[in-house]
């Protein structure tokens, strides 16, 4: 399978993350199709089907992730 560059994954992420804090899954139709273009672009480049695992498959892949997902061990 091939990777997307880890530049592109993580302005994907960041252009995701920072329609979805502003709410544009509620606003106008040209940002609500943006944010679906975004998601789609994860989807495919991680080989996902959706777009929580595409950010989470997105964000192994970047620089400096850490082998295992600790989000669920306390502190």
């Amino acid at each position: 399978m091939l990777m997307a560059h880890p530049a592109v994954l993580r302005n994907l992420i960041e252009q995701y993350e920072t329609l979805t804090a502003l709410g544009a899954e509620n606003g106008g139709p040209e940002v609500r199709r943006r944010l679906d273009d975004l998601a789609y672009t994860l989807c495919v480049s991680t080989g996902t089907r959706d777009v929580d695992a595409a950010l989470i498959a997105a964000r192994h892949q970047l620089p400096g992730a850490r082998p295992e997902d600790d989000s669920l061990l306390t502190a």
